[in-house]
């Protein structure tokens, strides 16, 4: 056993044959994490002191970062007592993931190859989540993880997903999925949510394709209003290749939404190179990206080149299930 220390103070011990991030759940303790397979960057923290390994190459990680002693912690175990910059999450209300059954209710076509699915719950199960986590679908042996795009108080759970040639799932929900059809899930995972963010100007929401749905269910959701209040400016960009696959617009009073089209104009926008026309103290900017891993990457190091403190960046890649 090791001692894991954390900035705030607060410490646990983790096995040498654990990941830290398993440690920390362990031990009632939630460190950022989301793919729990390294293949994100969700989990990245810096070591302070101390020893880890991993058989990972940590791809996610830049050759500066991995200088400057940072790690994957859903994939790296402690191999001494360590010092993270980390604080833990669990003062926000998280609960433990459980499998429980659930129906579709709705399947709703957004675009040509995108569609809205509702799924209903059980009377006596009202399982807890952060808008902005994710949940597991069960299916013929199949699991795939999927953003929950509704405010925890709806009474359906809604998941925007998008139809991926020769996709297993995909298959299920194009051309096989009806209503009523039995599933189990897996509610609640990951740790992409609205943080209490003091003496903050600015918010940045980033988000490419699919990638709008968790922030979707952060936006609408009740208890974040207050939240979202104490910003002078919240700025949500949405890339899509064209304007006709925007299926949802925000229209809050404080919202200022950008659809950023790469198919349409004469040169290609992405959602990371708009950021410089920001009118932004990227000082006092915090930013939550979701979607393409590519897209996070760059975005995270333009971001941090205009004077975004790299703790300030949250993010959710969404990374291939095969």
């Amino acid at each position: 056993m090791h001692k894991i220390t954390l900035l705030d103070g607060k410490s646990f011990l983790c096995k040498e044959s654990e990941s830290i991030v398993e440690g920390a759940r362990r031990n009632d303790l939630y460190l950022d994490h989301s793919c729990l397979s390294g293949r994100c960057s969700s989990c990245k923290v810096r070591v302070i002191k101390g020893e880890t390994i991993t058989d990972s190459d940590e791809l996610p990680l830049s050759v500066i970062e991995k200088r400057e002693n940072y790690i994957l912690s859903c994939i790296r175990k402690p191999l001494s007592d360590l010092y993270l910059e980390a604080e833990d999450l669990s003062q926000y209300g998280f609960a433990s993931p459980i499998t429980i059954p659930a129906k579709i209710n709705s399947i709703t076509p957004l675009t040509e190859d995108i569609v809205e699915i509702g799924l209903r719950l059980p009377p006596n199960q009202t399982p807890q989540f952060l808008e902005g986590q994710y949940l597991n679908v069960l299916w013929n042996g199949i699991k795939r993880s999927y953003s929950i795009a509704s405010a925890s108080t709806e009474k359906e759970i809604k998941l925007i997903v998008k139809n991926y040639p020769n996709g297993q799932m995909s298959g299920y929900w194009f051309s096989q999925a009806k209503v009523n059809d039995l599933l189990r899930i897996e509610i609640a995972n990951g740790t992409f949510f609205l943080r209490n963010h003091t003496e903050m100007e600015s918010l940045v929401f980033l988000a490419t394709g699919t990638g709008i749905a968790p922030i979707q269910a952060i936006l609408k959701s009740p208890q974040n209003q207050d939240r979202l209040k104490k910003f002078r400016k919240v700025i949500l960009l949405w890339g899509m290749k064209y304007r006709s696959e925007l299926f949802w617009n925000p229209n809050q009073e404080n919202i200022t939404f950008v659809p950023v089209l790469s198919r349409e104009g004469k040169t290609k926008a992405y959602v990371q190179d708009k950021m410089e026309e920001l009118e932004l103290d990227w000082t006092s900017t915090v930013v939550y990206a979701c979607g393409s891993d590519d897209m996070i990457q760059q975005a995270e190091t333009k971001a941090t080149d205009l004077g975004l403190y790299n703790t300030n960046f949250y993010s959710d890649a969404f990374v291939p299930s095969n």
